[in-house]
């Protein structure tokens, strides 16, 4: 960072420049803090080759002519012109105007200073070799791109004013193309109707009209003329967060619990914000404003909470802010959602149903509380209230009320106050009573499947460090039979590698391995059982329910194998009985399955061939109908499905 400082101060420092300089960086990146920060107090009142520098800061975000940026020159310089109106009085006004004093005389005309009576020296008064200007927020001007670089150019060119400009080119560039898109549509179209090429078919619609728009309005080469000419040299701002965050953090200063929270837990901001993937500082900006609230009303009501709770809080509010604020995703994401048991469920049935939304929770589960375990991971108070701004009293306080209930540790039934917390923090007095209800909630299989495997691991551990009276034997016999019984209250884990990986407790044993390969046999188990209850429902659809069919088929089971789990003689039932036209639309959408994911739905294969066989002894001999050649037609592309299951 002190490298791009030196850099732009080395253009200050220049004697002679007849170009300004760009910082080009992603909104919200820090660009103006870095400038207010780094930059400016570094030119302002310092002398460089015998000149003493000033800044005149401009943001042109809203700015809808040029004159409105005339008016915010003359106002950053109208003290001074007070300070000289009298003292040049009497000086010959025989000197030519630069562009720059013609901006504050226009201005001091509209304001009742007229100059051409007071014969001042405008030349002295409106010296320029001493500022430097810099223009922000370039692409949020409602001024043509063009005209402002034009108008800065005179700056530049004619009188060599130092000149910075602050922008997000990316997003420039996308306004350039996007600026009166319905107006060029339209007189691209009339171009091409009358050049006849209209009704080419040569090449897509869509793609000859922007052909012609970026011919005809080529914005964007007017831009890099004008930048060529206008912009000596473009720095690629890349904030050096550590140093941002503290200067974020500082304004918490007087909040002496608050920023404690905040510094212990500064890791986490910065991975929050890395896992964000959008650079943007003012979002982390409000998310902190708002965590700061949320951690207020906490501390005032419930002063007890767990930190691990207010760690989850403090990620939570940071992770859905950028995910709202940020544009990436529809706000009504989490508005269905309404509470942490709510969210688990989708995160888990994200794994088995290929749904939009419910993909999007797993992904933003993943991403964020990637190797952080929490049991409470979901809060309605702040998404709702990161999202409309409302600080739902109420739904806070329900919500506290159950955490206390559910996550406090003293509350935690056993097994998950040692999945969920660290186990040396369980008082020695606690220990066996914990121990003693684990053993008795697996034998009875209460504990879901993933969880007694992982609390073998645990066991193992104890076993070694002699914390627990057990022979490895008697309880791994436990284990085996609780997890039999367990698998008939589990759901289906899909990557449990990812979930087993964190538990480092001692090294893996034959015994480790014996129970992980069972629980892999169970989980097998637990697939076959999802993916029979899923192909039993989307099936049972034909024919009387056609539509869903196609729905649920192509949302959610173009990748799952869902024909090995139904019986082949049953499902000809349900196709035989369905529509000609049905028939045909059911074949073309498997054979679409089939090239699209042969690999995945290759364990389909047996059943397709005892498909193919059933059909081909129903319809031999059978008098030729409509019917009897669409079942033929579906023949024939079972086979082509067969072929391509079989070379995958």
């Amino acid at each position: 960072m002190e490298d791009l400082v030196e850099s732009i101060l080395d253009y200050i420092r220049a004697d002679y420049t007849d170009y300004a300089i760009m910082i080009n960086g992603e909104w919200g990146s820090g660009k103006t803090y870095f400038w207010n920060n780094k930059i400016r107090p570094k030119i302002d009142g310092k002398q460089f080759n015998g000149r003493k520098y000033s800044t005149i800061y401009m943001s042109l975000y809203g700015i809808s002519n040029l004159e409105e940026i005339s008016k915010k020159i003359f106002i950053e310089t109208s003290q001074l012109m007070d300070k000289n109106v009298k003292k040049h009085i009497d000086i010959t006004g025989k000197y030519s105007i630069p562009e720059y004093a013609k901006t504050g005389l226009n201005m001091a005309n509209a304001f009742g200073i007229n100059g051409n009576n007071d014969k001042i020296d405008y030349e002295k008064f409106f010296a320029t070799d001493d500022k430097v200007l810099c223009f922000d927020d370039l692409e949020r001007a409602n001024v043509d791109v063009i005209d402002i670089l034009g108008y800065i150019n005179n700056f530049v060119e004619h009188d060599h004013i130092k000149t910075i400009i602050i922008c997000n080119e990316k997003e420039l560039s996308t306004k350039l193309k996007n600026s009166n898109l319905e107006m060029k549509t339209f007189i691209a179209t009339y171009i091409l109707d009358k050049e006849g090429k209209l009704s080419d078919e040569t090449k897509p619609m869509v793609e000859r009209i922007q052909d012609k728009i970026e011919y005809v309005f080529d914005k964007a080469n007017d831009y890099e003329r004008i930048k060529e000419k206008l912009i000596g040299e473009t720095f690629e701002y890349r904030p050096e967060f550590n140093y941002i965050i503290n200067g974020i953090l500082m304004r918490y200063e007087n909040n002496t619990e608050l920023i404690r929270f905040l510094r212990e837990n500064t890791p986490y901001i910065i991975n929050t914000f890395n896992k964000s993937q959008t650079k943007n500082l003012r979002i982390l900006k409000h998310s902190l404003n708002d965590f700061a609230k949320i951690f207020d009303m906490v501390n005032k009501y419930y002063p007890n909470t767990n930190y691990r709770v207010m760690q989850t809080m403090l990620i939570f509010t940071v992770a859905i802010s950028f995910e709202i604020k940020a544009g990436k995703i529809t706000k009504d994401k989490f508005v269905y959602i309404n509470n942490n048991e709510e969210y688990k469920s989708l995160v888990i049935s994200s794994k088995v149903f290929i749904d939009n939304m419910q993909f999007y929770i797993k992904e933003f589960d993943n991403n964020y509380y990637y190797n952080f375990k929490a049991e409470y991971r979901f809060f309605k108070f702040i998404e709702t209230y990161v999202r409309t701004r409302i600080f739902d009293t109420r739904k806070f306080k329900e919500e506290m009320e159950d955490i206390i209930n559910t996550v406090d540790t003293e509350k935690l039934p056993g097994h998950k106050r040692l999945l969920t917390e660290e186990f040396w923090k369980i008082s020695d007095s606690q220990f066996p009573e914990v121990i003693e209800e684990v053993i008795n909630n697996v034998k009875s299989g209460k504990i879901k499947l993933i969880d007694i495997t992982k609390l073998f691991i645990y066991f193992t551990y104890f076993i070694q460090k002699g914390l627990i009276n057990y022979k490895i034997s008697e309880i791994k016999s436990i284990f085996f039979n609780g997890m039999d019984i367990s698998v008939q209250n589990s759901e289906y884990i899909e990557n449990p590698e990812k979930e087993l990986e964190s538990l480092s407790l001692g090294e893996k044993n034959i015994d480790v391995e014996d129970i992980l390969a069972h629980f892999y046999v169970l989980n097998s188990k637990l697939k076959d059982k999802m993916y029979t209850e899923k192909a039993n429902d989307v099936l049972k659809s034909i024919p009387m329910k056609i539509e869903t069919f196609y729905e649920k088929l192509d949302e959610e089971c173009m990748e799952i194998p869902i024909f090995k789990y139904y019986d082949p003689h049953q499902l000809f039932q349900r196709i035989s009985c369905a529509s000609n036209e049905d028939i045909v639309q059911i074949k073309e959408k498997l054979l679409e399955r089939a090239k699209k994911n042969p690999v995945k739905l290759k364990p389909e294969l047996q059943n397709m061939i005892k498909l193919k066989g059933i059909i081909e002894q129903y319809i031999q001999g059978k008098e030729i109908t409509i019917k009897i050649v669409m079942l033929s037609e579906f023949l024939r592309d079972l086979e082509r499905i067969i072929k391509k299951y079989e070379r995958s």
